[in-house]
């Protein structure tokens, strides 16, 4: 099985952390549905189209491995394993357990500079949205929950947060073509909240949003042909 990679994705370079960032791009392909459940992924040819060495690419996943994205056949290689529905939801759920209780904590330590410089985020991803520029959108949602995440004062459960959340890499929201216009429209409804100080409303409002986001993210994935059928066009 030839693995195309992408373009942009290619000469990552040789950082420290170049194994988690192979990882974090296998990781994409996968959820992205580029590799398909039951297809090899060769160390040298992933090595050849990245331009880096196969050590690397073999952290990488043995990394994915113990996430259960790959799982190793004997004297074979390192295969694709199926994820279903039920595991992407699962993750969606976690993410919005944890998010939603970061959330109702910042409720209680929105300061009137933490909830301007919020609202400017979410006028900034408010333009993307309208715009059309889905990795502006990207980037400007990511700042959205990070400011809510440290507002909380809860560095552990962010943290988890942050564990979770990488399972979903960056780069793939942009790619659901119905997601800017939702976060933006959910957004506003956590901003709401956080404005009112109301703990509760916030955190469901949160929890609520990351449901949805993980609710496009299956459709997207069933599209593109994740479980079973040929990828629509």
């Amino acid at each position: 099985m030839t693995v195309a990679i992408p373009r942009e994705q290619r000469g990552l370079g040789t950082r420290p952390q170049l194994s988690d960032e192979v990882a974090s791009r296998i990781r994409e392909m996968i959820m992205d549905g580029r590799v398909r459940p039951g297809e090899y992924l060769r160390l040298e040819r992933l090595a050849l189209e990245f331009g880096i060495s196969v050590t690397p690419v073999r952290e990488a996943l043995q990394s994915l491995r113990s996430e259960g994205f790959v799982h190793l056949e004997p004297r074979r290689g390192f295969v694709v394993t199926p994820l279903s529905r039920q595991d992407v939801g699962d993750l969606f759920w976690v993410q919005a357990a944890i998010a939603g209780e970061l959330t109702a904590r910042a409720a209680g330590r929105m300061t009137a500079d933490r909830l301007a410089a919020l609202a400017d985020t979410q006028a900034g991803l408010e333009r993307a949205a309208a715009a059309g520029r889905a990795d502006l959108a990207e980037e400007r949602n990511h700042a959205f929950h990070r400011s809510i995440n440290l507002a909380a004062g809860s560095a552990k459960l962010a943290w988890s947060l942050a564990a979770v959340a990488r399972y979903v890499p960056r780069g793939l929201y942009g790619r659901v073509p119905d997601w800017p216009g939702s976060a933006a429209r959910d957004h506003r409804l956590i901003l709401a909240a956080l404005r009112s100080g109301d703990p509760a409303a916030a955190g469901d409002e949160m929890r609520a949003h990351i449901v949805r986001s993980g609710e496009l993210l299956i459709a997207y994935l069933e599209h593109r042909g994740m479980w079973g059928g040929p990828p629509d066009t």
